[in-house]
């Protein structure tokens, strides 16, 4: 059996949809698995050992209908007996078509019916107390004979580029025996970013209950000013714990040095899907505008914790278009006050 599995756009989306190929190797462990990704996402599956081949979706393909076409044409002629489509959008619904192959599953949508043999309504409340996203997507298997399985995502890094971080960090000075705790101090995108005053008072708590933390910043380039920004509100004495300049250059850097970290805390996002990926715990502070439910189970709770604005203020009265609308003043009302008490908690409880 040959199957293709379609994931683009987000770096977690990619790392979570990866599940697929461990559940489906388990039951047919001869089967060739491809993974049709954005060529930007394949630092987190690199090295992934059920993945077979990657199938590149490139900036051109999105750009230009020509090439989206002839790309779909070429993926035709690989003839996969399989396509699992979990993104579901225009581009993967061409490729999923012109795949002509017997077997192709989707998300339940209106207008799709013609182009998938097989679709799924998603469901709204986890079965299995684990995370929508993970719960949904085991789910598409069922057409191909597979019964739900509990998997969670995984990164493989080897040994070189644990050790190269280790003496990347050990150069800067930190000591890898007391606390290191990465902070994920934006959004992708503003609308999705924390306040940055309110992200400067939980950097002032974490230092302030531990003065042995040593704190670094999740961010790229073209975050820096941004990144800065909140550094500046940050008090003197939590300053003094930041290092500031000490990052990734690489999403594979980033992940090396991740592994390395205490805790990963802060926005909701690619970092903590690859964080907990790593097996380090969390601490998510997710966007008013998004369920959390979607991407937190309750079975993740021994070892993370997710705060969202609704688990302090009733938030009945909103609907998500209202609070997608008013974004920046909703995340107003999510002080950091509102969950000070339970991060410190989770602090003291992954101390070195």
């Amino acid at each position: 059996m040959k199957v293709l599995v379609i994931q683009q756009k987000m770096i977690g989306d990619v790392l979570t949809s990866s599940i697929l190929f461990e559940a489906i190797k388990i039951k047919y462990p001869d089967a060739q698995l491809h993974y049709l990704i954005n060529s930007h996402t394949y630092p987190v599956v690199e090295g992934n050992p059920y993945i077979d081949k990657f199938q590149f979706f490139t900036p051109e393909h999105e750009k230009s209908k020509l090439k989206l076409l002839s790309f779909a044409k070429q993926i035709k002629k690989e003839k996969y007996d399989v396509v699992i489509d979990v993104y579901g959008k225009l581009s993967s619904n061409i490729i999923s078509y012109f795949s002509k192959s017997p077997i192709r599953i989707s998300y339940h949508k209106n207008y799709n019916s013609f182009i998938y043999t097989d679709t799924l309504k998603r469901k709204t409340k986890s079965e299995y107390g684990i995370s929508l996203a993970i719960e949904n997507r085991i789910r598409l298997l069922e057409f191909i004979d597979i019964k739900f399985k509990d998997i969670s995502p995984k990164i493989y890094l080897i040994g070189r580029e644990i050790n190269d971080a280790k003496d990347y960090l050990t150069g800067k000075d930190l000591n890898l025996k007391k606390p290191i705790y990465m902070i994920s101090v934006l959004g992708s995108s503003p609308k999705k970013t924390y306040p940055f005053s309110y992200m400067a008072k939980v950097l002032d708590n974490i230092a302030k209950e531990n003065i042995n933390a040593q704190i670094l910043f999740n961010y790229i380039p073209k975050q820096e000013e941004d990144a800065k920004a909140i550094y500046d509100l940050c008090k003197t004495d939590t300053q003094g714990q930041i290092y500031f300049n000490v990052f990734g250059k690489s999403l594979r850097e980033f992940l090396g040095i991740t592994a390395h970290c205490t805790a990963l805390i802060g926005n909701e996002g690619g970092a903590v899907n690859m964080a907990k990926a790593l097996d380090i715990p969390t601490f998510t502070i997710f966007n008013p505008a998004l369920n959390k439910q979607n991407w937190f189970g309750t079975s993740e709770t021994k070892k993370h914790v997710a705060v969202h604005l609704s688990d302090y203020v009733d938030m009945s009265g909103f609907d998500k278009k209202s609070i997608k609308d008013d974004i920046f003043n909703v995340y107003k009302k999510f002080k950091p006050e509102y969950f000070r008490l339970e991060l410190i908690k989770f602090l003291r409880g992954r101390k070195k």
